[in-house]
């Protein structure tokens, strides 16, 4: 009895080992390379596989996706001999099972030494102040350089970004000093421009209010001298509308008569204010007649045409 379950056992656990060796399920994005008697025999893609037992050997194992390599920290000598220290990231994918197993032993390792490599050839090329701005186009180049080299190997090198770049002490103290006296010279040039904007704003605006003053007093002046020739206009028309009336009434009936007594009226008014003053006058003889000299001014009126007055 105990004889046939050790057989039973055996059997079974031969049938488990060739079952094992017989059916292969591989995973999604993964490749397995099978070797027949020690040569190359397929690549198996995702699903399950069907091999010849203790014949076909699963040799090496691929992922399919996309990996992330971390490239090592290393001392890169710029154009300018300075020293500094580069680090970064390569992500790459295995597009050929096969060349990745045979090509070459470590596709990791290889690309990742190239990787360095490039990078230092490529730090070399360009100054210290450009390696900051410059990252984008040292990624690029370090791609382009790995692609090719790992081209043979089924692998491509999908990019590259570096991570840090640490230069010495005592140069990042100067690359300080060098940007806080930039800073400075830029506060002093804006703080320059500043004055010089607003001495000009300045300028322009005391140049605007002296025109503008200049203006409105030459309008003061146009209108006040529109003024004052309208004023003598309106005087000027007033007298002669009053010279027109009094021409007017003369022709009346007594006009005549009534313009004899203003004018006396006006005469013994003004001879009285000589008489107040206390200046001393040279005048005609005949100047306390009032008869005469009511006919010597009315002398002026006998001489308008078509009136001949008689004075009694």
């Amino acid at each position: 009895m105990s004889g046939e379950l050790l057989a039973t056992l055996v059997f079974a656990g031969l049938a488990l080992l060739i079952l094992k060796k017989t059916a292969v399920v591989v995973p999604q994005q993964s490749a397995y390379v099978v070797e027949r008697l020690g040569k190359y025999s397929s690549t198996l893609n995702a699903g399950l596989h069907i091999l010849v037992p203790f014949i076909d050997v699963i040799r090496y194992k691929h992922s399919l996706k996309e990996l992330a390599l971390d490239v090592p920290e290393q001392i890169c000598i710029t154009r300018d001999n300075v020293q500094v220290g580069v680090d970064g990231v390569l992500y790459i994918k295995v597009l050929d099972a096969e060349r990745a197993s045979y090509g070459i032993t470590d596709f990791r390792f290889a690309i990742s030494q190239l990787a360095q490599t490039t990078l230092r050839s490529e730090i070399g090329k360009i100054d210290l102040d450009r390696t900051f701005e410059e990252r984008s186009t040292i990624n690029i180049s370090v791609v382009n350089e790995l692609d090719k080299a790992s081209a043979p190997w089924g692998v491509k090198v999908m990019r590259y970004e570096i991570k840090n770049i640490n230069p010495p002490q005592d140069v990042v103290n100067a690359m300080e000093k060098q940007m806080r006296a930039e800073r400075e010279k830029r506060a002093v040039v804006l703080s320059s421009e500043g004055q010089r904007d607003a001495a000009i704003n300045e300028a322009e605006g005391e140049k605007q209010q002296v025109i503008k003053a200049s203006e409105a007093k030459r309008q003061q002046q146009i209108n006040e001298a529109e003024g004052e020739a309208q004023a003598i206009l309106a005087i000027a028309t007033a007298t002669s509308e009053g010279i027109k009336k009094v021409a007017e009434a003369i022709q009346d009936p007594g006009g005549y008569e009534a313009v004899q007594l203003r004018v006396a009226e006006q005469y013994i008014g003004e001879f009285g204010e000589l008489a107040k003053a206390s200046n001393t006058l040279v005048l005609p003889a005949s100047v306390s007649d009032v008869g005469s000299m009511i006919a010597l001014a009315m002398n002026v009126i006998n001489k308008s045409p078509g009136k001949t007055p008689t004075i009694s």
